[in-house]
């Protein structure tokens, strides 16, 4: 049994193959790409004079694919470095070396006969004890391993990831009837603490979980998108976020997946089933005229929907031309946007009786009975479907969660006055005063099954803020942030405000968490379970002080704020930052001077401030420089100029890391700082990461003097500014902002190598931004950002 992976191979090197190498590299595994040896040279190798015996020809096709890694968006990587992880090879010369694997992941054409082809030469070369798996989304696992040796089929499985896979939650799981269960245990833990996935395990059945349901659910959407008379984007104006769906809703979806892939997925449930799932399931007419024109979504710039020009325009199912745009536009879509919480915007929405709600009542309940239908046929219980389609298709809340939260019984009465046959376990459920698939007790999820409620499985690496809650978990609170108990003498610093933008009321409940922590606590996580960390400082306020004149009152809120971060580095007590999402501006300056950062590995970063026609008001500038400096060696002579210019480039141009791993390569996470790849994970990492510091005895860091470039480097710095003005790059007023930041950064009026203090910075920072505050045209960038929510370059 093998217990780590150290080692894998990818065998298949198309868009799927390269981006499960993409996602094992982002995690440290190295990994062997193959793929088939080329039969024809292209010219360009033809010009070298190669043959078809060299090796760059006969690596060709993974090689290629590992260089398209780098041009993808969004991109498969989380740092380009980490495509030296990945090793190309071929059929033909290396499988021979997956002797020295540990993980075998198949992941070639859709074929059968192909498949078993592979596995008959895995079989010849793998390792006893090495784990084989098939990429597949839909052909038969059991199939698959016929005719294998006893080896092979115990250490076998599906591992069914989803289209992109560093992006995408889902993986899915079948094990087949010859599977090892310890290899399961072991793929299921694997899966979740390393590749940082959200694992289910799935039934040997067509198409498994997600693809299953979520194919039936768009298939039924068209059928009645084309019996309601409805267009493409009326059905798309009301299958997105309005009902807990991605923006992209059904058909910019079915765009995106690519028509050619949907139409496979579903010929294969198609091919295997009978009656009337056969007929949901056979592709309509005018898909498949639109795939004979080659009209297959974003890979061939028409779908459903095209761009021409700046304008995109749908298409009419009926005459296959293309026209503006429509949305649908009822009184209960006006009405659900009152409504607080995603279950009443759907009862809103699915009892409502106008074109809106009968297409959504039409569209959901008959995907909510399949997926009851099929319960014990595709999953074992109700939550893995459910987080099957939360995982795969981006649902905020899975068939059965949406089932509840319209109501169980008054939608199955509904249901059976328009003569829908509601599945029996369902009705027995009701019969017996369950009223509901979950309850909640005591803090606890529970789920119906077989007559009764079970416990459901939580992974003690996940910490529920909103569960904690509930059990009066909350130690302080104000309007904008709360301060939580999550054991083991660890509290967290939620922030709760609207987009968790920092004003008055988080920089209070920074000072006092960190003082109820120093008095009675081993240490601080900051951090949330919001939809992003913190996209920065409250921008409205601070215009609006601006606008008032208030130049007072915003000097006081910028330095109290200034000190708060202050109080963080200096903490007696481990104070760890767990950032995730976006986390701009301020949301980075809290970050910054934490003892720790425990980030997850989609932390997009940065200092954004100049976009707004301003530069870091909360000690960002500082620490910045500052976590530049430290990461250098000791001992060694280095040109402090560099370090600045370094500094000054990544905030005068609002850099933005693309990753985790990008904010460490950009130096807004050092190397001792951690990067959770599951972030369901994330706090309970940064927790361990608190008790790891305060276990290990931990100092807050000694006051220093920071050495600083001065007028010399100020001028400098602005030559870089002003070169880039007059290459026009930037703005005049681009170039305004530009000097202010590089004086702070230069640190003022003094001679290079000069060791200032941190409050000395602080002060130049603030007045510096106070004075941008001021000025038309800042504010002018903050009310378009405000507005439009894009830069404004003026």
């Amino acid at each position: 049994m093998v217990q780590q992976i150290k080692k894998a191979a990818v065998l298949g090197s198309g868009v799927m193959g390269s981006g499960i190498a993409a996602h094992l590299a982002n995690i440290g595994i190295p990994t062997l790409l193959l793929d088939i040896v080329p039969r024809e040279l292209t010219d360009a190798e033809k010009a070298k004079g190669l043959t078809l015996e060299n090796k760059q020809v006969r690596n060709r096709i993974s090689a290629t694919a590992l260089q398209k890694l780098l041009k993808q968006k969004p991109a498969p990587l989380t740092s380009k470095k980490n495509l030296a992880l990945i090793e190309p090879g071929n059929f033909d010369d290396d499988m021979e070396r997956l002797k020295d694997v540990d993980w075998i992941i198949e992941v070639v054409v859709e074929n059968l006969a192909i498949k078993q082809q592979i596995f008959e030469k895995i079989d010849q070369h793998r390792k006893a004890g090495s784990i084989v798996s098939s990429n597949t989304s839909g052909i038969s696992v059991e199939a698959m391993a016929e005719g294998r040796s006893e080896d092979f089929k115990k250490h076998f499985l599906g591992t069914h990831f989803f289209n992109p896979p560093r992006y995408l939650k889902l993986l899915e799981i079948i094990p087949t009837k010859a599977t090892d269960p310890e290899v399961v245990s072991f793929m299921k833990e694997f899966g979740e603490d390393v590749l940082g996935k959200g694992v289910v395990e799935a039934k040997d059945t067509p198409n498994f979980i997600a693809n299953r349901i979520g194919t039936y659910g768009l298939l039924i959407t068209v059928q009645e998108m084309l019996k309601g008379g409805y267009s493409v984007g009326e059905v798309d104006s009301v299958t997105g976020p309005i009902i807990g769906r991605p923006r992209s809703a059904t058909f910019r979806t079915l765009d995106v997946v690519g028509l050619d892939t949907f139409a496979h997925v579903a010929k294969n449930v198609y091919d295997q089933v009978e009656g009337k799932e056969k007929e949901v399931f056979e592709v309509p007419g005018f898909i498949t005229k639109m795939l004979e024109n080659g009209w297959l979504g974003a890979k061939s710039s028409q779908g459903f929907f095209v761009k021409k020009g700046k304008e995109i325009f749908e298409l009419d199912p009926d005459t296959l031309e293309y026209g503006p745009v429509k949305k649908l536009k009822t009184a209960s879509i006006e009405l659900s946007k009152q409504q607080k919480g995603l279950a009443n915007k759907l009862k809103t929405l699915l009892y409502a009786d106008d074109r809106a709600g009968q297409l959504l009542w039409k569209i959901t309940t008959p995907t909510l009975m399949y997926s009851a239908e099929l319960l014990g046929t595709i999953a074992d219980d109700i939550v893995a479907i459910d987080n099957a389609m939360k995982w795969g298709f981006g649902w905020q809340q899975g068939p059965f969660e949406i089932w509840d939260a319209i109501g169980v019984e008054k939608s199955v009465q509904k249901m059976e006055q328009v003569g829908l046959v509601v599945p029996a376990w369902v009705k027995e459920m009701l019969a017996t005063g369950n009223a509901s698939f979950y309850k909640e007790e005591d803090g606890k999820k529970y789920f119906y099954q077989n007559g009764e409620y079970k416990l459901a499985f939580e992974n003690p690496k996940v910490i529920n803020l909103k569960a904690l809650k509930k059990q009066n978990k909350v130690i302080l609170k104000n309007s904008g942030a709360s301060l939580i108990d999550i054991g083991d003498g660890v509290a967290l610093l939620e922030f709760t405000s609207p987009n968790n933008a920092i004003g008055p009321d988080i920089t209070q409940m920074i000072n006092l968490a960190i003082d109820e922590v120093e008095k009675n606590y081993k240490g601080l996580v900051i951090g949330n379970q919001g939809k992003n960390f913190c996209v920065g400082a409250n921008l409205a306020m601070i215009l609006m002080a601006a606008q008032d004149d208030d130049i007072f009152e915003l000097n006081a809120t910028v330095k109290s704020f200034q000190q708060a971060t202050l109080k963080i580095k200096y903490s007696t007590k481990p104070v760890v930052a767990a950032p995730f999402g976006m986390t701009l501006g301020g949301g980075a300056e809290v970050c910054l001077p934490a003892a720790h950062i425990q980030a997850s590995s989609e932390t997009y970063m940065g200092l954004v401030e100049t976009g707004v026609g301003l530069i870091p008001g909360g000690g960002g500038n500082k620490e910045l420089y500052i976590k530049h400096l430290n990461s250098l060696p000791n001992g060694i002579d280095f040109d402090l100029q560099l370090v600045a210019n370094k500094v000054f480039e990544s905030i005068a141009m609002a850099k933005v890391s693309a990753s985790g791993e990008e904010a460490r390569d950009n130096n807004f996470l050092n190397f001792t700082d951690g990067i959770s790849v599951n972030p369901d994970h994330q706090l309970y990492d940064a927790k361990q990461a608190v008790l790891g510091l305060y276990e290990g005895g931990y100092k807050p860091p000694v006051r220093r003097k920071v050495p600083v470039v001065g007028e010399v480097g100020y001028a400098t710095l602005l030559l870089g500014a002003q070169s880039m003005y007059y290459s026009g790059y930037i703005s005049e007023y681009d170039l305004k902002i530009a000097k202010k930041l590089a004086y702070v950064i230069a640190g003022g009026k003094v001679s290079y190598g000069t060791e200032v203090d941190e409050e000395y910075l602080l002060d130049l920072e603030r007045e510096a931004f106070l004075s941008l505050v001021a000025e038309a045209k800042s504010q002018q960038r903050m009310q378009h950002m405000l507005v439009k929510g894009k830069p404004l370059r003026n």
